[in-house]
């Protein structure tokens, strides 16, 4: 079951950071996952995944969060990931903005582990 309320969690092993988003990511808990990925960055992570398959509901803010995410990793040379899958509301938030296209999204969070 999704939870209304949103959770970010990060955790670290070998390199690699999983931040996992649950419940209904808006303007008010965006910021949350924004100071994950930074920590990623910070740390050194060689990759960072996002994994968005808790995620019940997300508006355009987490989109900024997500683009953020990719130009930050992008400039520190580490891999940024989106795991899936994405539930209907957010699958359907990546359609109609593209933002699918230009994020790398996967089917599953071991898919994302490895691409």
């Amino acid at each position: 079951m999704i939870r209304d309320e949103p959770v970010v969690t990060a955790t670290t092993d070998e390199g690699v950071t999983v931040i996992t988003v649950g419940g209904h990511v808006d303007e008010d808990s965006a910021p949350f996952l924004t100071e994950a990925l930074d920590g990623a960055v910070a740390n050194g992570s060689a990759r960072t995944v996002v994994d968005l398959s808790e995620t019940g509901f997300a508006d355009s803010s987490i989109l900024h969060a997500l683009f953020h995410g990719q130009k930050i990793h992008a400039a520190a040379g580490s891999a940024f990931v989106i795991a899936g899958p994405l539930r209907t509301a957010v699958s359907r938030l990546f359609q109609i903005t593209g933002a699918g296209r230009a994020l790398r999204v996967t089917d599953s969070l071991e898919t994302a582990m490895t691409c």
